[in-house]
């Protein structure tokens, strides 16, 4: 058909004359709902954005259930967006248009869609955020009890998409610790497609809050028709695919209902969290960089502010934190140009001193068997050295073996009447911050620590532990299926306070690595800890992943020591700082056991990525070859807004004799402007044939360059790595 190559969902039938035509659209999306008083409101059209002609002929659709918001009980065998049970016991909810209303919010227009039960007293809005300067719509959901007694809320989505059923495919992350973000891609087939999350506390190790459908084949990185959704949440959450005997798919997402069930008082209104909905014809990585500007402008902490270049002490010492070895590993970071370092576990804790993982959490005073000079000395030495200074809590956990669980044992996660589930190091506990004395414990730790040590200037929050044992000691009895979501209120409610408080402060999202790394956490977080694993191979997998809907400047991605200390694996130095370059630039290594050689080539390369870092970390990316397309290369760029810079990314994935790698054609730059090439990082004898030359942007994007699978270098510092980074220059 004509429009199946243009819209993301074709919807055909007749709509009703009275019905009225709500339109929600973006610069470059249109999403349309047909809303009637006293019926249902109907989706229409998601894809494109529209214009008039079209939009006056366009119609419900039929061949499908078309229902914004289904609710259940009277078409029970359908999925539904929201259930409850009455205060009365009625399982059955019915949900008409009463209106539609519309107000501006900044540089977008929330349209909102009022609907009531007919016979209880129950009121529902459905809102729509559309921005002006990004290509990406919001939506959530609210719903007030006006009856009398209670409502039990049993199912809540943000909000429900119906797909045009075809070659549909679904891109999602998966993964584990330290293999995060792993990347799946599988054709909707009939059934029910769910990806969820239970752990409690973090909610993206296993798998992702966010997903694409790509709606004409197998997903293309720079072509064809794509649907992003994510969910903003930070807490567990049910993405459901519904693929029946109609012509449609129905996704679902939002709060996973699963043993968190909600008791709505009277009077209460339940807001369930945004979902983010994108489109994009150019595949892919047009969704992503749908997904990455969205971000940067309206979700990140100080998301179009370039970050520091920064040197982390765990893996370079692990615990074993010193005054000295801190003031050294300081020096080593200034002589390569860094601009921050990071003290990470195992400074604090006075009668349990933290020396490992079984300890001393919840006791934030510095130890000073470890650093005599306290946090001062420290602020002192990185302002001797001129680089900032920053410092690794986990203010949401606690061991047993503490000062805080001895006063506060009534404070942590526990099911009633039974022992507490111990995590990390057999001590760990999570404190419950669905109590508001937790909440305002939690918000000291960091206000004490900007009180007494105003210079501060970044913290990396972690948190190593799910949800083990359901059970809140400061819940009722009857409302204890409300832990998860109360959890994660009191979470949001704590960062609420410190932005409020410290809004220039940098915060990292750590979580066992990558397991906070979600649109939910984000708005008052800067970055994200990647992952655990900073073994450069493997990284080239997951930060591509990660790509799928977060931004490099969110990524930390680190230089680290060979052999990497998880996969024990040895790569060359130039490698790992290839990879990292692609993300946000750090280092996770100790200084003094590099060579001077190893430390020039460092100081080299911050010196260069200071010269690309608002090209990577605010630019667009372009995906242009998948690691997991197994084609034993991968390779990326991004191009800045201007199409005046790029950098472009190659990494090889594998090595045989006589291999053959696909030639890279590059994406995103000016056909008729012509780019200089200069490569970075070079080890190389000799420069490639392309240095210095320039090149059409139609030639690189049709043609691409050859890249040589070695490198030209002495016999001695061969090795079966090779990888390249090339920056490209308009003239």
């Amino acid at each position: 058909m004509k429009f199946k190559l243009l819209l993301a969902l074709l919807f055909m039938g007749s709509a009703a004359a009275s019905a009225e035509q709500v339109v929600v659209q973006t610069h470059s999306i249109s999403m349309v709902l047909n809303v009637e008083k006293g019926a249902q409101p109907q989706y229409v059209y998601f894809g494109s954005r529209l214009n008039a002609a079209d939009l006056k002929n366009l119609s419900v659709p039929s061949g499908g259930r078309m229902a914004a918001y289904p609710a259940y009980g009277m078409n029970c065998p359908a999925e539904a967006a929201l259930a409850m049970r009455h205060s009365d016991g009625n399982m059955s909810t019915v949900l008409v248009a009463t209106g539609v209303s519309y107000k501006q919010d900044g540089n977008a227009t929330i349209t909102i869609i009022h609907l009531k039960d007919p016979v209880y007293n129950i009121k529902v809005n459905m809102y729509y955020r559309a921005y002006n300067d990004v290509d990406m719509i919001e939506a959530w959901t609210d719903v007030k009890n006006e009856e009398k007694g209670t409502v039990t809320l049993t199912e809540f989505e943000s909000a429900m998409l119906p797909i045009r059923r075809g070659d549909v495919w679904i891109s999602h992350l998966y993964g584990s610790w330290a293999n995060e973000s792993q990347v799946s891609e599988e054709p909707l087939a009939p059934g029910e497609m769910v990806i969820s999350n239970k752990d409690g506390v973090r909610n993206s190790h296993t798998s992702h809050g966010e997903v694409m459908f790509s709606l004409d084949g197998k997903a293309r990185e720079n072509e064809g028709n794509v649907i992003g959704a994510a969910i903003c949440y930070s807490g567990n959450y049910e993405l459901k695919t519904v693929t029946d005997d109609t012509d449609y798919h129905y996704f679902f997402a939002g709060i996973n209902p699963d043993n968190s069930e909600y008791h709505l008082a009277k009077g209460e209104t339940f807001t369930t969290p945004v979902l983010a909905l994108t489109f994009s014809k150019e595949g892919l990585s047009g969704a992503s960089r749908n997904f990455h500007k969205w971000g940067r402008e309206y979700k990140l902490m100080h998301g179009n502010k370039v970050r520091d270049i920064l040197l982390n002490s765990w893996e370079g010492v692990y615990f074993d934190i010193n005054q000295k070895g801190m003031d050294q590993m300081m020096a080593d970071i200034a002589s390569m140009g860094g601009e921050l370092f990071v003290m990470d576990d195992g400074w604090f804790g006075d009668k349990y001193p933290r020396k490992t993982d079984n300890s001393s959490l919840g006791d934030w005073v510095v130890d000073k068997n470890k650093l005599p000079d306290g946090i001062d000395g420290l602020l002192r030495d990185a302002k001797k050295h001129g680089v900032k200074f920053g410092l690794w809590i986990e203010p949401e956990m606690a061991n047993t073996v503490s000062e805080l669980y001895e006063k506060h044992p009534d404070w942590i996660i526990k099911a009633p009447n039974r022992d507490a589930v111990l995590g990390r190091g057999g001590t760990q506990v999570v404190l419950d911050l669905a109590n508001p004395k937790v909440q305002n414990f939690v918000f000291s730790i960091v206000d004490n620590l900007m009180k007494k040590y105003p210079a501060l200037a970044y913290i990396k929050w972690d948190a190593n532990m799910p949800i083990m044992n359901h059970g809140s000691q400061y819940l009722p009895m009857n409302n204890q299926s409300h832990l998860y979501i109360e959890y994660h209120r009191g979470f949001e409610n704590v960062c609420k306070r410190i932005r409020a408080k410290y809004p220039d402060l940098v915060i990292q999202a750590c979580a066992s690595g990558g397991g906070r790394a979600n649109w939910g956490v984000l708005p008052w977080f800067d970055e994200f800890w990647t992952s655990d694993d900073t073994d450069a191979l493997q990284r080239v997998y997951m930060q591509w992943g990660t790509s799928y809907f977060f931004p490099a400047i969110a990524m930390a991605c680190h230089i680290s020591a060979a052999p990497n200390h998880q996969t024990q694996r040895v790569i060359p130095l130039k490698y790992r700082i290839d990879v990292a370059m692609s993300g946000r630039l750090g280092m996770e290594i100790q200084p003094k056991n590099m060579t001077e050689e190893e430390k020039a080539l460092c100081r080299q390369a911050i010196k260069e990525y200071k010269e690309i870092r608002p090209i990577v970390q605010l630019g667009n990316i372009y995906r242009l070859q998948s690691p997991f397309e197994k084609k034993g290369v991968a390779s990326l760029m991004y191009v800045d807004d201007a199409k005046q810079k790029a950098v472009f990314y190659w990494w090889k994935t594998e090595t045989f004799i006589n291999q053959h790698l696909p030639l890279i054609k590059m994406a995103g730059l000016d056909a008729n402007k012509m780019y200089k090439v200069h490569e970075l990082n070079r080890i190389d004898n000799k420069p490639l044939d392309c240095e210095g030359k320039s090149y059409s942007g139609e030639y690189l994007m049709s043609h691409g360059l050859e890249m040589p699978y070695n490198h030209s270098v002495d016999w001695g510092k061969q090795t079966a790595w090779s990888s390249r980074v090339l920056e490209l220059s308009a003239e």
